[in-house]
């Protein structure tokens, strides 16, 4: 028993070794934990009595922790590096998408039609307005101071307004968006622009009725009869006439064709007072009259030089619109 007791206690100790695990730091914990990847390494909490908690993987204890860290690194480097080929990928995809949709053959076929009114609107007031008024002779359309003579006036002019109409149509088509996502533009001219056009328009139109008052009561010697004072200046009035109404149905709509209405028929108008002069001679119509009728003819052109400097303004401003939007 003693000797057995001996051996025990001469016998040499037995040889524990204590491997310490390698850990990881917290900042690769945490990325670990943030990105979304499965367990590559299960991680087991080892409790030792006294001590505090382990983090133990399965790693061999021979292996050096830099490596272990390394080869995680190298990992998820790997992974984001697929994940950023992937986003690259579906933006060039939508960049393909967006040149094919740029190349729709329905936005063509629109393309091209809008290009064709951007000819054909002109030709209409060319074809309607300035070639019967100066190549129709005037013994076709002119017999005499009588109805049929006013009749015939007053259909060349509803011919010309039947071309603007449809000038104007084509032009508030063109100035629409092309594109069906984007809300229809609306325009609205200043009220200072209205006030000023009812002015001019309401001169205009003033002046050949006070002319007639003060003819039929004898004021302005020598008299004009009525049917020969309609027969010059009557389809002037009826036009003028339209061409407020015209106005007023632009202005109601918010058609960006609000700066070219007037432009339109106020060029037309001084080719109908020309004509009046012609026509004036062919009556052998009084000296007040022809003076009258080139007085008209004076104002309107001075209007119509108004209105081109109201289209450059409005280039201008909206220029300047868009430039002050841009820079923001």
């Amino acid at each position: 028993m003693k000797r057995g007791m001996a051996s025990l206690a001469q016998a040499p100790p037995l040889n524990m070794s204590i491997v310490r695990i390698p850990q990881f730091h917290s900042q690769n914990l945490q990325l670990l934990k943030a990105s979304k990847l499965p367990h590559l390494l299960p991680i087991h909490h080892i409790h030792i009595r006294g001590q505090s908690p382990v983090c133990c993987t399965k790693l061999s204890p021979w292996e050096p922790p830099q490596l272990a860290d390394n080869a995680g690194n190298s990992f998820l480097e790997k992974t984001f590096e697929t994940l950023r080929s992937g986003d690259r990928d579906e933006h060039s995809a939508t960049i393909v998408d967006d040149g094919t949709a740029t190349t729709d053959p329905a936005l063509e076929k629109v393309q091209r039609l809008e290009l064709l009114m951007w000819v054909l609107g002109p030709c209409l007031l060319l074809i309607t307005g300035i070639v019967p008024t100066l190549w129709l002779p005037i013994s076709t359309i002119f017999i005499g101071p009588d109805v049929v003579s006013l009749l015939s006036l007053i259909g060349l002019d509803c011919i010309f307004h039947l071309g603007a109409t449809l000038f104007l149509l084509m032009a508030d088509y063109c100035a629409q968006s092309m594109n069906p996502q984007i809300q229809t533009s609306k325009s609205k001219p200043p009220p200072s622009y209205q006030l000023c056009n009812v002015v001019a328009t309401l001169t205009g139109f003033l002046i050949p009725l006070m002319l007639l008052f003060c003819s039929q009561r004898g004021y302005i010697q020598p008299q004009l009869p009525f049917t020969p004072f309609a027969v010059l200046l009557g389809p002037y009035n009826l036009l003028l006439s339209i061409q407020v109404l015209t106005e007023m149905l632009t202005w109601h709509w918010q058609s960006p064709v609000w700066l070219a209405a007037p432009v339109v028929y106020e060029a037309y108008r001084v080719l109908q007072l020309t004509r009046g002069l012609r026509l004036g001679a062919e009556l052998d119509a009084p000296a007040w009259v022809m003076h009258s009728i080139r007085g008209l003819v004076c104002w309107w052109v001075l209007i119509l030089g108004v209105q081109l400097m109201r289209v450059a303004w409005f280039v201008g401003v909206t220029a300047g619109a868009r430039q002050h939007q841009s820079s923001y």
